[in-house]
């Protein structure tokens, strides 16, 4: 059975609850199907944020919540237009300030429950043609047990001709001076002042990422050759998160400088990656799905006590 909280009638918003153990997730299906809360209860009854939680999550801003899906394309298009196979696809800004359209649709959209429990649910999101000139289906299945939660998006073309795809996810996490990441990438792209890739260079000096501060960082760029998991610790907290992606071999890091949080996304392919030729796509991890086929990415969000 469906477990629903109405936090404000006022906008006929649904929160699913979702509890196991001494953590909670809080689904926000109506708010692009993202995460908008994600807790663990310490002994002493506390609840501590594992992910920057939405304080309005019926009503308040994408970027706001805990984290949401990438779909059917991660990070940016580069002046909203690219080539495929004799058309050029034209799409405008998402995002106000942003002449590059991101993320893609399905963050922006409601998605439908399709079913739910205490401790699982399962989201949809159907995009019809039109802007973006293919038709696929999109879905999250989520699940929590007492050692973490697990969240698979998948995307299925719905279209007649084949269709560019990557996924990814997008989760937000408090920190503070002393929080730490660890993970081992390869490569890096430096950036301009949109935010768009200029040279693709070893991770090393600033942009290494091992055991690496990571809070207040100034940072937002895409790097490959990712391992697939990452530690995140922050010194004298009860837990640590240690975040795995086994399909996902680029990730990306935003920390801003003025700090308070960082964002660790896991993603299939490289930003701007549809403005590259066709042929480059299958090393910057771009996908081409036929009619009918399904792409995954798995992201593990694993609660792992801290040593005392």
């Amino acid at each position: 059975m469906p477990l629903y909280r109405t936090v404000n009638p006022m906008t006929d918003a649904r929160l699913l609850n979702l509890s196991n153990g001494a953590l909670t997730l809080v689904l926000a299906p109506s708010r692009g199907g993202s995460i908008a809360r994600f807790d663990y209860r310490s002994t002493d009854g506390a609840a501590i944020p594992l992910l920057r939680g939405s304080e309005d999550p019926a009503g308040g801003a994408i970027l706001d919540h805990a984290s949401f899906p990438l779909v059917p394309y991660v990070n940016r298009i580069r002046g909203g237009r690219f080539p495929f196979r004799g058309r050029e696809v034209r799409l405008a800004p998402n995002l106000p300030g942003d002449p590059s359209p991101l993320h893609g649709q399905g963050w922006l959209a409601p998605w439908e429950v399709d079913g739910a429990s205490s401790t699982a649910a399962v989201l949809s999101y159907r995009h019809p043609a039109g802007e973006w000139p293919w038709a696929y289906d999109a879905a999250q299945h989520f699940s929590l047990d007492p050692g973490g939660f697990t969240a698979i998006l998948s995307c299925t073309n719905r279209s007649a001709e084949p269709m560019p795809c990557g996924l990814g996810h997008h989760p937000y996490f408090p920190c503070t001076a002393e929080t730490v990441l660890d993970t081992g990438v390869a490569d890096v792209w430096t950036v301009d002042d949109k935010v768009l890739p200029v040279e693709r260079i070893a991770a090393e000096g600033r942009y290494d990422l091992r055991n690496r501060r990571i809070c207040g960082q100034g940072l937002d760029n895409g790097f490959s050759g990712w391992l697939g998991l990452a530690r995140i610790e922050t010194p004298g907290a009860p837990v640590r998160i240690e975040l795995s992606s086994p399909e996902a071999a680029f990730f990306q890091v935003y920390s801003p400088e003025s700090g308070g949080l960082f964002v660790a996304e896991p993603v299939t392919h490289a930003n701007a990656a549809l403005n590259e030729p066709e042929e480059t796509w299958p090393e910057l991890g771009l996908r081409v799905l036929d009619p009918g086929e399904t792409m995954s990415l798995t992201m593990r969000l694993e609660v792992v006590p801290a040593p005392r």
